[in-house]
Parts: C-alpha cells; structure tokens; sequence
C-alpha cells in the first residue's frame, strides 16, 4: 500500500495527543463472558486519507471496518475473512477484508453517495437499506472459503453484526461503534466494542468441562448475563470518549464492566493495510496477452495507472517494466 499522509495540522496535534491505536482483548464473569475493545481514531483516519472520502463516506466505510476489526480476536489460528454488504441503497454497500496478522482493508461500492438533504441523525436506512451481509471465512489450509449470507436492514452497521452472529454463528454478540467528528468534519474518536457470550463449557475449566452446554441457564446466571448486557448497553459514545484525551482504553473497560471482575488478557495492534506493491501490478500486467501489451508500448497510456480498490493507491507503471 502507499500510503496517504495526513497533511491536516490541527489534526495530526489531536492524533498526537491521544492513547495509541491498540485492541484489547478482555474476559469477564469467570470466562462467561469475552470481548474486545478497539482504539481506532488513527486507523479511520487513514481509511478516510486512502480513499479521501467525505464525512458520510467515512462514517460507513469507518464504522464497518472498526466492526470487521473486532472479528480478528475471535478467529483461529491464521484465518482471513472476506465482509461484504450488498443493498438496495444508493451506498450499494461495503467490501471488508481483515486478516489475523492485524490488517484490515476495504472499500464501499459508491465513493460518493448523493445526499439531498441536511442530516438528522446517523440512521443509515436511507443510504444502505436493506441487502446481504456474507462472511467468507479461510484458514491456511483451506481449499474454499467458508461462506454465510444473513439478511440484514442496514439501519445500523454494529446491530448488522449482532444480527449476523446470532443468525449465522448462534451466538449471543453485541457490537458497539461510534466515530466522532468535530465542527469541521475531522475525525477526532473512533472506537468499537463487542462481548460475547461464551457457551458453559467455554468457561474456566474447572466449571466447563463438568457442565453440559445444553443445560438451561440458572435464574442466578440469567441475573449475572442481564446484568453484562445492561452494562454493555449502558455505553456511552466510544468515539466520544477517545476524542476526549484524559480518556484510555483501560478505564473504559472497567468503568463499564467493574462488577463483572473484568482481565485484559492481550493488546495487540490492528492497522489499515493493504499486501499491494508495485510488483504484484507489473505481474499481472505481464500476463495479458501479448498484443495488448505491444499496444500500450506503442499507443500509450504511458505510464499505466492502476488503483487498488481495497485501500485507493494508485501505481503507475512505466510500459518499460513490462
């Protein structure tokens, strides 16, 4: 990937000011309940630089991937996941991938989405509507990607996720994302959150491996997981909060989940990225039929120019090198 610089001043002293980019993974309720949460007021900003977008671009495409980052901790072992949203809205939807070496990259399928009026509020209704979200899951060793298509509204990026899990996955999720932006539209928070449910026998192991996972929850454990997602749903605005300096990570997971006994068990970094080179473009280009090549040596454009879709740069490649 080349990648965009930020040249806004006044918006790099914020980036400056704030805790670095970092997810921290966490457990809860002696392992009922496991989660993340993801500082990522950097990695929007440079999705937005990458494929300069607007602030209703931004806001999609940042709120899908902060919600595609939230799935690297729960994958196993070296696995890539392929999040695609296709709607009925004039947005057309979203294209993310994420990876769990810790990248995460993606494009919507309309850049500039028409907007006839000032906006009211965030619901995403009018612009996304109503499509397919599909995960496609690969581990290393895998032939074919494992695909899941769920229909979802689209009115919400974060509840798009929850609805995936407990349709596709059976499993109780919540997801939560917010970016916040100031009077002149920069990006100055970001962040998302996600707990999960974690099935009885996934708990610690002197508690899992007695228990059958099919057994009926307790009143008291049905009490303790009301409780969690009260707390989850008590969050304030995540974008907020970071934009906000005296603000960290680590607050904003115990102030929420103090009852609850909650452990950080790993930080670790997630980046907008992308594998692209200049290589990998002049391959390609090499493998097109002969006569197209001596075309472009002869009738030009030269030199080619090749942008990548997933993060915008643009390659150009001098007919020379082919």
């Amino acid at each position: 990937m080349i990648k965009a610089e930020i040249t806004d001043k006044e918006l790099l002293t914020h980036l400056n000011s704030l805790e670095e980019d970092k997810l921290r993974i966490f457990t809860m309720a002696e392992g009922r309940v496991r989660g993340a949460l993801f500082h990522g007021t950097r990695f929007v900003n440079q999705l937005r630089a990458q494929h300069k977008l607007g602030i209703l671009e931004t806001y999609i495409l940042g709120q899908a991937s902060l919600c595609s980052a939230l799935t690297i901790p729960m994958m196993k072992d070296l696995e890539h996941t392929a999040i695609k949203f296709e709607c009925n809205g004039p947005a057309e939807g979203y294209s993310i991938e994420a990876d769990s070496t810790g990248y995460v990259r993606g494009y919507l399928y309309n850049e500039h989405i028409p907007v006839t009026k000032a906006l009211e509020n965030w619901d995403l209704g009018p612009f996304l509507g109503e499509g397919n979200l599909t995960f496609s899951r690969c581990h290393k060793d895998d032939k074919y990607p494992q695909n899941s298509t769920v229909p979802v509204d689209g009115v919400n990026i974060a509840k798009d996720f929850a609805s995936y899990f407990a349709q596709s996955e059976q499993c109780n999720t919540a997801f939560h994302s917010s970016i916040q932006f100031d009077k002149q539209g920069r990006v100055t928070g970001a962040g998302s959150m996600y707990i999960q449910i974690m099935p009885k026998t996934g708990g610690t192991a002197g508690i899992g491996s007695q228990v059958d996972s099919h057994q009926d929850e307790t009143e008291e454990e049905e009490e303790l997981l009301r409780k969690v997602e009260n707390a989850f749903k008590a969050c304030p605005s995540i974008g907020l909060l970071y934009s906000e300096k005296e603000v960290d990570s680590e607050d904003i997971i115990l102030g929420l989940f103090r009852e609850f006994n909650p452990i950080i068990t790993l930080k670790r970094d997630i980046v907008f990225d992308c594998k692209c080179n200049e290589s990998f473009y002049i391959n390609y280009l090499k493998n097109l039929p002969k006569e197209q090549i001596e075309d472009f040596k002869k009738n030009g454009p030269d030199p080619l120019e090749i942008q990548c879709r997933n993060c915008g740069s643009i390659y150009r490649i001098p007919t020379s090198k082919l």
